[in-house]
């Protein structure tokens, strides 16, 4: 549109004619928006709000009086306030390139008057205390019109061809070489630690891997010797398994031999043996029967002899009763009893013979007998007595 103004963003604007600005300025200042201007009535001017550089080379004498050329570089603007634009447009609004410059002469005086004040020494070691000094003595002339300081950087400080700041620094370079050379033998000997660290690493290292191979050779020739000896242990195993079986076999064949000795041998021996002894019992036992049949046919012929006696020996042994009373009290029952007890003292006689037979051969058939040849006792209170031989 016609005569409407809009200053960048760097910019501020200086509108002048027509009615006065903030605090009677000569103009009025519009930043950040744009303005209507009245063509031919007013005038329009921008000033930078940018970022501006100003370098300082200056050659200054330090307190010990030595010469130093200290170079320096100033970044500056103007200030966003009001004011400052104000004071700066006034100053520089037609020649803005003359900021830098006098930014540089103002710096450079404030410069010889704070190094004339130090010493070498500080102004080398303490730089950063030059430029806050700097800063802090021309705040106060720079904010007067209108430019604000951000940062003062000392670039280089050189005393020429006096040699002051290169022998200054040679104690330190010195001490440096010194630590450095420290440094270096501690690094050196380090490094020889580190390498004789190493070489006993690789000495441990090699000796393990040396032990481990031993055992493991040894392993394997174990393992070797074990498969070597695998074949002849198998076959000495194999022919222990033989001989325990022939062992074995042999005890059976001589087990199978002693069953088929008995067998044929000691069974038929035991058996003629047995046939002998039978054999001989049987003819013991023939002899034995003889011998008996013998005797009892001499028993026989005596008993015979003895029964063919007997009539006649209970014949004298009645004959005692003859002249005896005899009171039969049972009629014909007692005088078969009588009778009877005959008989039996007869068959006892007859068998007292055949013992002393059997003992006194036939010398004590008249001494058994005799007893009984005689009357029998008689009892004048009651029966004959017949049981006792006469003479009692």
């Amino acid at each position: 549109m016609f005569g409407y103004r809009v200053p960048a963003p760097d910019e501020a604007m200086l509108i002048s004619g027509g009615r006065r600005g903030l605090g009677g300025a000569p103009f009025r200042v519009v930043t950040g928006h744009g303005k209507f201007v009245l063509p031919v009535f007013r005038k329009t001017r921008f000033l930078s709000l940018a970022m501006s550089e100003a370098e300082v080379v200056e050659k200054c004498v330090t307190k010990q009086g030595i010469a130093l050329t200290v170079r320096a570089v100033i970044a500056f603007k103007v200030g966003n306030d009001h004011e400052s634009i104000v004071n700066a447009g006034q100053r520089f609004l037609s020649d803005q390139d003359q900021m830098s410059v006098l930014t540089g002469r103002i710096f450079a005086g404030h410069l010889r008057s704070i190094i004339g004040s130090m010493t070498v020494e500080e102004i080398v070691t303490e730089r950063q205390k030059l430029a806050t000094e700097v800063l802090d003595t021309s705040k106060a002339e720079m904010a007067k019109i209108g430019l604000h300081v951000d940062s003062l950087q000392i670039q280089s400080i050189d005393d020429g061809q006096t040699g002051y700041i290169e022998a200054m620094s040679r104690p330190h370079k010195a001490a440096i070489q010194r630590q450095a050379q420290i440094a270096q033998a501690q690094a050196t000997q380090a490094s020889a630690e580190a390498e004789q660290a190493a070489a006993r690493k690789q000495a441990e290292y090699a000796r393990e891997t040396a032990v481990v191979q031993a055992e493991y050779n040894a392993q394997v020739d174990r393992a070797k010797a074990q498969a070597d000896q695998a074949g002849p242990l198998a076959l000495a195993h194999a022919q222990q398994e033989v001989l325990a079986a022939q062992t074995e076999l042999a005890v059976r064949q001589a087990e199978l031999r002693e069953k088929q000795l008995v067998s044929e041998i000691v069974k038929p021996a035991q058996a003629d043996a047995e046939r002998i002894r039978v054999l001989a019992l049987a003819e013991a036992e023939r002899m034995k029967i003889q011998a008996e049949a013998a005797a009892s046919y001499d028993r026989v012929a005596l008993d015979r002899m003895l029964i063919d006696q007997l009539p006649q020996i209970v014949k004298e042994a009645s004959a005692g009763l003859a002249g005896a009373n005899v009171n039969v009290l049972n009629g014909a029952d007692g005088l078969g009893e009588i009778a009877a007890g005959l008989v039996g003292q007869g068959l006892t006689i007859l068998d007292s013979v055949r013992k002393n037979l059997s003992g006194d051969g036939a010398d004590g058939f008249g001494s058994a007998v005799e007893p009984y040849v005689g009357a029998p006792r008689r009892s004048d209170d009651g029966p004959v007595d017949i049981s006792s031989p006469a003479g009692d």
